[in-house]
């Protein structure tokens, strides 16, 4: 499986260390709802030096990849991984201050003759209603939600959660550069009440090669060639 540019970004983007005024209780647990191949539950543990990081994920292959990534890193002991269905998973594990998802959200899209591609990119095995049930009920009160999608799905997904009592008070819009549409938004998300606070993020100059100065400065703990 691909580390994805947008997905980094979330991963950097996201609060899990308790900074945001929407949910500045210590954050102590964290959630990775659809882990992949980790990255997001290895980004939030490097970025958040005591809290622990449990990683939740039902294809057998991405499963085995975060497995071989986790134990090769810093932080194998305060990463738990679990392959089952988010729908399955117990609230006997207790809630947690911070949920981080890049969840499937293809919907009516041609198939892939791979199964395991198709799960990580169509909506089947998670239903938006089925995830945000899943976050209302896994996330503590003073908790943050954070998501990736493309606009049109992250309105359809933000319908959804404020029919469950879940706001969003932050957004970030992230296009390729100036001249292109917001191809994806990362959206925070909490049970209090508020504005929602909009910013944009261009990962290229225009020229299409040159990175920002911002995207820089919120990935150089996490890129290499920075």
């Amino acid at each position: 499986m691909k580390v994805c540019t947008d997905a980094c970004v979330l991963g950097a983007y996201a609060d899990v260390t308790g900074s945001e005024p929407a949910g500045s209780e210590p954050v102590n647990r964290i959630l990775d709802i659809g882990t992949g191949t980790g990255l997001l539950a290895l980004m939030a543990a490097q970025r958040n030096a005591t809290a622990l990081v449990d990683a939740v994920e039902i294809d057998e292959a991405a499963f085995g990849q975060a497995q071989e990534n986790v134990a090769a890193s810093p932080f194998a002991q305060r990463i738990s991984l679990f392959r089952e269905r988010i729908q399955d998973f117990s609230v006997g594990y207790g809630q947690y201050d911070r949920i981080l998802t890049n969840p499937p959200f293809y919907t009516n899209h041609l198939r892939s003759p791979d199964a395991a591609v198709n799960r990580a990119l169509h909506t089947d095995d998670l239903p938006f209603e089925e995830l945000v049930q899943a976050v209302r009920q896994l996330m503590t009160p003073e908790g943050l939600w954070w998501v990736l999608l493309p606009p049109y799905e992250s309105g359809r997904l933000a319908e959804l959660a404020q029919k469950a009592g879940l706001q969003p008070f932050r957004r970030l819009i992230l296009r390729h550069h100036t001249r292109k549409p917001a191809f994806r938004f990362v959206t925070g998300y909490s049970f209090k009440t508020g504005t929602c606070v909009e910013e944009t993020l261009d990962i290229y100059e225009v020229d299409g090669r040159t990175y920002t100065s911002a995207f820089r400065a919120l990935l150089r703990d996490f890129y290499l060639i920075f």
